[in-house]
């Protein structure tokens, strides 16, 4: 048990010291590109074949920091939701570093690149695995610095206006967090998430409870761009390097969500009409004003982007349904929307160094000389749409079958126009850039074929294949993941199991 205990803190004890490698050896490329890629590698492998099958054995594992017993000190927890949240961050994490192998400049990678890529993995596993809410904000704001490097990095104007945004955003949603940290200390005298959880079960009547809860939701609808505060996601996305791009669109959104269905599940369970409610309503608001500033674009990235926000809607539905099938859905969904729109972002790298631009009024013809990384585009955006047996299917369909059970009906016709709109926006990005006529004069690479595009760009191509492949075993195989899902939802639903890892009996 003692060493099981350990190894739940390797997510967080890889970055760090991949970062603090990387730190010395910023100045030698090739070497500092070498070591990022070695502990990413070395994550996922500490996730998927340790972390996860541990999780499977032996439910829900937790360590104390220190030793100090709960509900004192730092308590590190892993359940089979953590879990794979764990293994498909680092898998995006390893995908996303050896794209950014070939796609970020020296000048950024001396600046520091990887080493703030691997603080932020470090921040995003240290919320998937946080048992008390004060560390749980504490890892947002190092999420917070590491992200405002990266979102900065190159010194742009556009970059610049995008990080203010992004950041003060940012500070306020941090402020509402710790606001709320301090109250639920103050009215619990805890910070441990099982114990807070136990205490508000005895006490249902907490006149401030609602109030905190309120608090809590604010903060965390900023961090996952829930309308109506989602304005700096599209406003910020399209302009770093599409690797950072592609990791937050990836992984940044669903830390907020994750820390949404955490709280809403384990500790703001007392009034769920209420609460449910709110995040029903904006899930409905979330889908449909997203997915029209998607139609109202005409570059990839802006369009992509403003999908984000459109497909975290459907996440927060399942969370407000509030049944084990919507929650079972609901992390479906962010699995297969996690690798899903980090490889778009990432194709849509590869077509702004082959057209030196996104714009679909730029990219033309592309189906012509590049058939593969054609076809690959509209596997993954259809799957993103949710046409059947592709991932999105699955995931919408547990969705609308779950609020067809509680009779949520308005919001179901939301859904399924949300997603013919998604269609109707991710075929305008095909007809225009890959299906459509050929340009007349050619581009960088329009003289040649695909396997020399592959040949001269296998640290890009390789992550976006691996990912495809990945999107469409899902989609063709959707049983393996949906039984974790289902798993996952059970645990969350019946958070006393939760409660007595952490603490012991709670008899």
């Amino acid at each position: 048990m003692g060493n099981e205990k350990t190894i739940i803190l390797l997510p967080l004890i890889i970055p760090l010291v991949t970062a603090i490698i990387s730190l010395f050896f910023r100045k030698n490329k090739s070497i500092n590109s070498l070591i990022s890629i070695i502990g990413s590698i070395v994550l996922i492998l500490a996730t998927a074949f340790f972390i996860f099958p541990l999780i499977i054995e032996n439910g829900i594992l937790t360590t104390q920091i220190a030793g100090w017993e709960a509900p004192f000190g730092i308590t590190i927890v892993v359940d089979m939701f953590s879990a794979m949240m764990l293994t498909i961050a680092s898998f995006v994490g390893l995908m996303v570093n050896i794209y950014a192998f070939q796609n970020i400049n020296d000048r950024k990678k001396e600046f520091g690149f990887f080493v703030f890529f691997h603080f932020l993995m470090m921040s995003v596993n240290g919320v998937f695995l946080a048992g008390d809410i004060f560390n749980l904000y504490v890892w947002f704001e190092v999420m917070l610095i590491s992200s405002f490097v990266l979102l900065v990095l190159g010194n742009g104007k556009e970059q610049l206006i995008a990080t203010v945004k992004y950041t003060v955003l940012s500070f306020i949603a941090s402020a509402f967090l710790l606001v709320g940290v301090g109250m639920i200390y103050g009215i619990t005298g805890s910070l441990n998430m099982a114990d807070i959880a136990l205490f508000f079960k005895e006490n249902p009547d907490e006149p401030l409870l609602t109030v905190t809860a309120i608090l809590f939701m604010l903060p965390f609808a900023i961090k996952a761009a829930i309308f109506p505060l989602y304005f700096w996601l599209p406003a910020s996305y399209h302009t770093p390097d599409v690797s950072v791009t592609a990791v937050f669109s990836g992984l940044l959104t669903k830390v907020g969500i994750y820390a949404l269905i955490r709280c809403f599940t384990l500790i703001f369970i007392h009034d769920v009409d209420y609460t449910h409610t709110i995040l029903l309503v904006v899930a409905g608001f979330t889908m449909i004003s997203g997915v029209l500033g998607a139609l109202s674009k005409m570059d990839m990235r802006r369009i992509l982007s403003f999908h984000i926000v459109s497909q975290v809607g459907y996440m927060v539905l399942g969370l407000a349904l509030f049944t084990p099938l919507a929650i079972a859905g609901s992390i479906f969904y962010m699995i297969q929307h996690i690798l899903a729109k980090t490889n778009l972002f990432l194709i849509t790298g590869v077509v702004e160094k082959i057209k030196g631009s996104s714009n679909l009024n730029k990219v033309t013809g592309l189906y012509h000389h590049f058939p593969i990384l054609s076809i690959i585009f509209l596997l993954v955006a259809l799957s993103l749409a949710g046409l059947p047996p592709f991932s999105g299917f699955w995931a919408k369909f547990i969705l609308i079958k779950a609020g067809f059970e509680v009779q949520e009906y308005l919001v179901i016709v939301i859904a399924l126009i949300t997603g013919l709109l998604t269609l109707f926006s991710m075929m305008k990005i095909w007809v225009n850039s890959f299906w459509g006529k050929e340009q007349k004069q050619p581009d960088k690479y329009l003289n040649e074929n695909e396997s020399s595009l592959f040949k001269n760009n296998l640290a890009l191509l390789l992550p976006v294949c691996m990912m495809a492949l990945l999107t469409l075993s899902i989609g063709l195989f959707s049983m393996p993941l949906m039984k974790f899902a289902t798993i996952a939802a059970e645990q969350l639903m019946n958070p006393d199991g939760y409660i007595e890892a952490v603490l012991g009996s709670i008899d």
